[in-house]
Parts: structure tokens; sequence; C-alpha cells
């Protein structure tokens, strides 16, 4: 079952001969429980397509379908409470509260959306990501490699459809790159999570199950890993 579908995305920047075409007709799909990697080189319009998917920006035209629903039939204040339900992030800066503790970080989406913390599941990923000694420091007490654990553990704690990586390892040393790889693709087998992953990095992108080539706007290929 396709848990992420698009169809004919376009997005355009200006009008006429002048218009940058940043999508340019991109479907695709990704199915319930994948880790699919979206490669391509800066310009080739990756964290423009991620963020389509996201729901962070709208398209010019086209679909984007995400647990069966088209997210952009939604008005913004729906479409932000889809966004916290259904759809984690992963960003190269980590995007933390610095004022919050790492417990709190990871329980945030929940508390904003007025839910109850499912204790065991959040200590179930903690325990995954290897954070249980860190839960009551601050963001700032903790290295790069802790922090991204965090921001994992944060997408995965709300059970969501899809998590959408940005670039979740372009802040980190190569050693550190593949710890946080590794842990990224344990959480997703272990939880059954759909993860898409944006990079420019063809080594990074092998440790997806499938590779999806993006250049000029556009889908130039795809293969299994």
């Amino acid at each position: 079952m396709d848990i992420l579908t698009t169809r004919d995305l376009r997005k355009y920047y200006g009008t006429g001969e002048t218009a940058v075409k940043a999508l340019d007709g991109v479907t695709l799909s990704v199915a319930d429980g994948e880790f699919a990697a979206i490669v391509g080189t800066s310009g080739s319009g990756k964290s423009t397509l991620l963020h389509m998917l996201g729901g962070l920006d709208r398209p010019t035209s086209g679909t984007v379908s995400v647990a069966g629903k088209e997210i952009f039939s939604l008005k913004d204040d729906a479409l932000t409470i889809f966004r916290r339900r259904k759809i984690g992030f992963i960003f190269q800066s980590y995007n933390l509260v610095p004022v919050l503790s790492v417990y709190e970080n990871i329980v945030l989406p929940i508390e904003l959306d007025g839910n109850r913390v499912d204790k065991a599941h959040i200590e179930n990923i903690i325990s995954t990501l290897g954070l249980e000694g860190k839960i009551h420091n601050l963001p700032s007490q903790l290295s790069g490699g802790q922090q991204q654990r965090v921001a994992i553990a944060r997408a995965l704690a709300t059970k969501p459809a899809i998590i959408l990586a940005d670039e979740p390892t372009g802040n980190l040393d190569s050693k550190t790159s593949l710890d946080v790889l590794g842990l990224l693709k344990v959480t997703s087998e272990k939880f059954r999570q759909t993860v898409v992953m944006i990079t420019h990095n063809e080594e990074i992108a092998q440790t997806a199950d499938r590779i999806i080539r993006i250049e000029d706007g556009k889908i130039a290929g795809g293969r299994h890993v």
C-alpha cells in the first residue's frame, strides 16, 4: 500500500520565459514502511519537493496525498493540524527548543496537540536511540549526534504516517553521520515507519531501500538498493 503519492507536482517561481521551474511535473509513490532516499545536487529541486511532501509550501499545481488524504485540499489551519499528527520532520539543524529538556522536546508535538503521551512508546524510542541518560539535559548540553537522535525521537513520538528527513546528517562528521543513519534505519524497521530522506550524498543514500533521483525539478530515475 502506498502511504505517500504525488501527481504531476509543479512549483514555479515567476511567470513567462523567466519562470524558474523548481519542480516540473513530479509523480512518485512511497510504500508503507519503505525507507526512500531522494538524491540530487544543489538546485535540483529536492528541498522544494520535501517542503511540498510535508505541506510546508503549496505547489503551483499537482497533488500530494499522505495516508489517503490530499493535503492541499485542506485549509491552512487544518493542514497544520494534519502535519502535526501525520508527518514527522527531521531537519539538518535539529530544530530543538533550547529551553526544554530532551524529554520535553520529544513529547512536545503530542502535548501541542492536546493528546496523552504514550509513555511506553516514548520509553521504547528513548531506549532504542540510547538517550536514557540524557532525558533531563538541555540541547546545549548534547553533542550534534545526540541532538539529532532527539530530533529522530521527536519525529517518531506521534506515530506519524511518514517521516521526512532533510539532509539529516548535514551538520555531523562522517562517523557520527553513519551512527545516526544506522539508528534512523533501525528505528524505521522497528517501528515500521515510512521514511523519506533528502540528501546530496550518494554514500548516505545507499542506506535506504530505494533511491529516487531528481534533476532540474524532474524525476530522473530510481532503483532499489
